[in-house]
């Protein structure tokens, strides 16, 4: 299985067709006319962040509406009715040990993180769905380490993706106007984070605090900024990369997709 990064930015976009929504829907197409359809999806989602570790174990996992109420009420009627599985989520667990795994049967489910992804990659919602929580007492290295361990599943049909954003400030956004100019901070860290990646500079993407002020602005907290590093992790460096769709929104929200697509 390839290996996916989705800039997933506003939950509007779930909403939305548009050139973003309908790159999602040809990488999904990509994934199942060049390799298979996946027998699953594992995603790690910039919104599960937890002490400790936890995988989604429910038959059933629900759509999670995470988000203010001043966004559209049709956003919220949204569902995304996916089935879990608590098999893949011990599997998760498994391939994570020693590290001790909390198998959520109740709490968690989809987050928009996930659900507003997928349900333009894959509407049909007919893919078992396991979410893999961030835990927030870890270093950049720590979840890149972590999802290394996840390799082994690429080879048992199960994609995985990462659901976050490159560049992620909401405070300095440009609400009313999404194709503005991106901030010189925000495309110089984005520029950067691509080029490392297609490098395969592994440590400058780990390490990107070392870009000073445009790593602040751009990551003014980590957790948007994680599920790259698991992304990273799952892929091999061998494996060619495609950054698309790439382009910023609203000045400081990068909607950046990476597709790790090895050779089939």
């Amino acid at each position: 299985m390839p290996v996916i990064f989705f800039g997933h930015g506003s939950p509007v976009i779930a909403l939305q067709d548009n050139a973003t929504t309908r790159l999602w829907r040809r990488m999904a197409l990509r994934v199942e006319q060049d390799y298979r359809r996946p027998r699953a999806i594992v995603a790690v989602s910039g919104h599960w962040l937890t002490r400790g570790v936890g995988v989604t174990a429910m038959a059933r996992p629900r759509t999670i509406h995470d988000f203010g109420s001043s966004l559209p009420r049709p956003l919220f009627d949204i569902q995304y009715p996916a089935p879990g599985s608590p098999t893949l989520a011990r599997e998760v667990a498994a391939l994570l040990a020693p590290e001790p795994v909390v198998l959520d049967e109740s709490q968690w489910g989809l987050d928009h993180g996930t659900w507003s992804v997928l349900c333009k990659a894959w509407p049909d919602a007919e893919i078992p769905v396991v979410q893999l929580s961030l835990d927030i007492r870890r270093s950049p290295f720590d979840h890149y380490e972590l999802a290394r361990k996840l390799k082994p599943l690429r080879d048992e049909d199960v994609l995985i993706i990462g659901t976050g954003n490159i560049v992620h400030n909401l405070p300095r956004m440009n609400w009313g106007a999404q194709d503005c100019e991106p901030y010189s901070w925000a495309k110089a860290f984005d520029d950067h984070i691509v080029q490392a990646i297609a490098a395969a500079d592994v440590q400058a993407v780990i390490e990107y605090e070392a870009l000073g002020e445009a790593a602040k602005l751009a990551v003014p907290s980590p957790d948007h900024y994680w599920p790259v590093l698991y992304a990273l992790g799952a892929a091999d460096r061998d494996d060619p990369v495609v950054f698309e769709p790439r382009h910023i929104e609203h000045g400081s929200l990068s909607m950046t997709s990476i597709g790790w697509w090895p050779t089939p």
